[in-house]
């Protein structure tokens, strides 16, 4: 399998603390792979770093041929092609509460890729019926519960289409039953040729539906 995603020796501190150690991972076209660890071993620093959220002092990422260095975050106007090749869901979902549902989905496809309020609501929409909440395309996120909100997260981070999805912490607040139906959505998402990378704890959601897994240690 072709590696869409290459993290090569990445290492981050947090002033003289070493957050992350001399990662190295891939993950494939069409493979979920759970990073896996205990808390604050650097799962979600590893996953903002290769979002562009995190600076990072050495090592190198590639996502589908775009390459970040280490040193400070690049501006924003250099990174709209990381922009199409990655999205990320972030553990406690961080919908804009002034946005509906749609609106939240629609809102880095107009205002970062340029693309026209009805392209965008008709990609969201579709998305959102996809993902089972087409009905909820209206409704304020404090009007949606747990699952809704992580479904309209799972949408806004595929609005823009990426191969690379990635998720902090998915299972966190899910009951079993959510879990199960979030693992049926992944391996539909992995299926269509996505690469997946899964920050968690969780070891039975890992064995159940990754494909690999990489652990850190703390």
């Amino acid at each position: 399998m072709t590696a869409l995603l290459v993290i090569d020796r990445l290492s981050v501190r947090y002033d003289s603390r070493e957050v992350l150690r001399a990662l190295s991972l891939e993950v494939a076209r069409g493979e979920i792979v759970a990073l896996m660890g205990p808390s604050g071993a650097g799962k979600s620093t590893a996953l903002r770093a290769v979002a562009a959220l995190q600076p990072f002092g050495n090592g190198r990422i590639v996502v589908d041929g775009f390459a970040l260095e280490a040193g400070p975050v690049p501006p924003e106007s250099r990174l709209v092609p990381l922009r199409r090749r990655v999205g990320l869901v972030f553990q406690a979902h961080a919908l804009f509460s002034h946005l509906t549902a749609l609106d939240n989905v629609t809102l880095a496809p107009r205002h970062v890729l340029g693309q026209t309020r009805s392209h965008a609501e008709s990609v969201a929409t579709e998305l959102l019926g996809s993902l089972g909440v087409g009905g909820r395309a209206s409704a304020w996120p404090s009007q949606l519960s747990g699952g809704e909100a992580q479904r309209v997260a799972i949408a806004r981070a595929l609005a823009p289409d990426p191969p690379l999805l990635l998720m902090d912490e998915p299972t966190a607040a899910l009951d079993p039953a959510r879990r199960t139906a979030l693992g049926t959505t992944l391996r539909q998402l992995s299926e269509q040729g996505r690469g997946l990378l899964i920050a968690t704890h969780d070891t039975e959601f890992a064995r159940a539906h990754a494909d690999r897994v990489v652990s850190l240690t703390a």
